[in-house]
């Protein structure tokens, strides 16, 4: 059941990410969702310190139901961390949670990406399009958390976007000031998208991995 819950959300990410187009992905907001829109609601909510309009939010919204059914994919806790931080009033806490949650999932999406990027069974305007779409998707969610990401580590910020842009050339054609070596303007190439979807993909579990909440191990 999990496995359809996330095909379904993610077809819904891909159904519903804006057209690729010319743009920096550090000046361009994606359409929020119903996760996306939720989270904000939380957020502001949180920072009126309306504590009780935050629970509502939380409990009865999709930022909840993401949590749990992708739970086997999150850090343990964090369902349980978000309401406790939101219960007890400590908001730095709560939405440290709700940073995860979003980290997780632009994280899996970049991990899906390179197995699409890389289907022999896809033609190469396909994979492109398919890396395109992907891009889109990843940054919806993490582009919510940027600024939270940029106060902790503000390397792991300036690594995301530089990964992002090369990723981004590659399937638009553009040049590629980011690669290893700068590449010219060319046909997109989705093979290349591979090494820096994978970057993506560990920056986001290190971020995950500090600011998870802890878990009980029983001695």
């Amino acid at each position: 059941m999990r496995a359809l819950a996330a095909a379904g959300l993610l077809g819904a990410m891909l159904a519903t990410a804006a057209p690729a187009g010319g743009h920096h992905v550090g000046a361009y907001t994606p359409r929020d969702n119903e996760v996306t829109a939720n989270f904000k609601q939380i957020k502001a909510a949180l920072q009126a310190r309306k504590l009780d309009v935050a629970l509502r939010l939380f409990d009865a919204g999709a930022v909840r139901r993401e949590m749990r059914a992708r739970s086997a994919a999150l850090p343990p806790g964090l369902d349980a961390a978000t309401r406790q931080g939101i219960e007890s009033g400590d908001v730095a806490a709560a939405e440290r949670q709700l940073v995860v949650l979003f980290l997780a999932l632009a994280r899996d999406l970049a991990r899906e990406a390179e197995r699409h990027v890389v289907d022999p069974a896809l033609a190469t305007e396909a994979r492109v399009a398919a890396g395109q779409r992907f891009l889109e998707a990843i940054w919806r969610y993490y582009n919510l958390v940027d600024f939270a990401v940029s106060q902790r580590d503000s390397r792991a910020s300036v690594a995301m976007r530089l990964a992002f842009d090369e990723a981004e050339g590659y399937v638009k054609g553009a040049p590629v000031a980011a690669a290893p070596v700068p590449t010219r303007a060319g046909a997109p190439d989705p093979a290349r998208l591979v090494d820096p979807l994978r970057r993506i993909a560990r920056i986001l579990s290190d971020l995950i991995d500090g600011a998870s909440p802890p878990t009980r191990r029983d001695s």
